[in-house]
């Protein structure tokens, strides 16, 4: 049941009540992993816990029993290429807000890599409003951190933070100069604002296209090494010792990244980083016979790399999972696979896919919620990430071990290059509420 409007309207109509009892109720800003009950009244969180059952909800409440089944705070994406403006054809915000309604996604953070950049006051405020109007989850807009992406002029940081930018990125573009980049984190430090940057040295990249290995070897394809990513990555690291100001490595792809990462953390530096789920659950074997809807940035790599990732994001080194949701037509995807472009959509399949960690004992469904929900909102000053009684009620209701099949005519996006194409998956979410609104409810498909 989609419902169409803005989330901030939401919050002033008057809805019913909801509780859920009878749940497994997962939430990692408290730590609590326990069978209760939840109460939505009004756009907020009323009441959680153990106390609560069908008796003690309001009558006028609709009364949903979860039978054990997982109710968690809804997920916040970090990283979500809509293509509006510029690239409607590829994606809007209404079509992307459907699909990360259908995948427990209730706050999409939109990258500024569109046509016009968003990097100025005016595009911030435009693609709010737009949002307002067409999207059925949250929307909050990262800006340019330098104008037109073009890694020179910083852009007005202070500004945007007031329109409401939330984080400030160079999108798929890493800063490749070391001054700029300097200056970008000590302006953004007065201003206590978070920058996400794609650490990955373009000219170590060359004209590689998959991981450079055995397996590129073996195709024909040339290499990325798993250097591009940790020499940016040791670059950025040393100029936040020397500038300060809040750090985000968007992506990382290579296990040797982690020790770099570690020491930085360890050295109580303002630092954090981020996975694709893509990297998390597979690997360079995955591009098969040229898979186009597997050529990612950065790269998929070696099943080491992968294991290490997940160590990593099993014991917190790893703070986020995104899923990179990067919409590529057949135009651009129906090439050869050196010539194909990047990227691969993901929202619809971010929660799916990152189960596979949780069914294979890799990482605890508490931590898999804390790195897609938590604390991407804590890392961007929003207020959801919880279920603790007053928050919004930004909530999914999912089913851990249903089985399903990823079929692309089925997906809400209005791209379909899913690396997950025919893929067996173990968990679905059943209902997505949005401010108190259900915006998303697999019954009714």
């Amino acid at each position: 049941m989609a419902v169409w409007g803005s989330p901030e309207r939401f919050e002033r109509e008057r809805v019913a009540p909801v509780g859920f009892h009878n749940a497994r109720l997962v939430d990692p800003s408290t730590g609590r992993d326990e069978i209760g009950g939840l109460l939505v009244r009004k756009g907020r969180i009323a009441d959680i816990g153990s106390h609560l059952s069908a008796e003690t909800f309001p009558e006028d409440a609709e009364i949903v029993d979860a039978g054990g089944k997982v109710v968690a705070p809804g997920l916040v994406d970090m990283r979500v290429f809509t293509g509006e403006p510029g690239f409607e054809h590829r994606e809007t915000i209404a079509s992307a807000s459907r699909a990360a309604a259908a995948g427990g996604v209730t706050t999409m953070v939109c990258m500024p890599d569109t046509d016009p950049v968003i990097d100025d006051v005016a595009l911030v405020d435009y693609v709010q409003r737009l949002a307002r109007g067409t999207s059925i989850v949250r929307v909050r807009p990262m800006a340019g951190l330098t104008k037109d992406l073009n890694g020179v002029e910083i852009s007005e940081i202070g500004l945007l933070s007031e329109a409401g930018a939330v984080a400030f990125t160079n999108g798929r573009r890493p800063i490749t100069n070391a001054q700029t980049m300097r200056r970008a984190l000590t302006y953004a430090r007065d201003f206590d604002a978070l920058i996400v940057h794609h650490p990955e040295d373009p000219d170590l990249v060359g004209e590689g296209v998959m991981h450079e290995g055995e397996t590129a070897t073996r195709l024909g394809l040339p290499g990325i090494p798993a250097e591009a990513e940790t020499v940016m990555l040791s670059r950025d690291l040393k100029l936040v010792g020397l500038a300060g100001g809040r750090y985000h490595a968007g992506q990382l792809s290579a296990a040797a990244s982690l020790k770099t990462l570690r020491r930085a953390k360890d050295k109580n530096l303002p630092v954090t980083a981020g996975v694709s789920i893509n990297n998390l659950t597979l690997n360079e074997n995955d591009v098969g016979a040229y898979r186009t809807f597997v050529k990612l940035s950065p790269p998929l790599r070696t099943e080491d790399d992968r294991l290490g990732l997940v160590e990593a994001l099993s014991e917190g080194l790893i703070d986020v999972i995104v899923s990179s949701h990067d919409p590529q037509d057949v135009e651009t995807k129906r090439h050869p696979f050196a010539e194909a472009e990047d990227g691969a959509i993901g929202l619809e399949t971010l929660l799916a896919a990152a189960l596979r960690l949780y069914h294979s004992g890799d990482v605890p469904l508490i931590r898999l919620i804390d790195a897609m929900s938590t604390r991407p909102a804590g890392l961007l000053g929003l207020e959801g990430g919880s279920l603790e009684a007053g928050k919004p009620a930004d909530i999914i209701f999912f089913d851990p071990d249903m089985p399903w099949i990823v079929k692309v005519d089925e997906l809400s996006s209005r791209s379909k290059n899913t690396p997950f194409e025919d893929a067996r998956m173990q968990g679905r979410v059943l209902r997505t509420i949005v401010a108190g609104r259900t915006v998303y409810d697999y019954g009714s498909r």
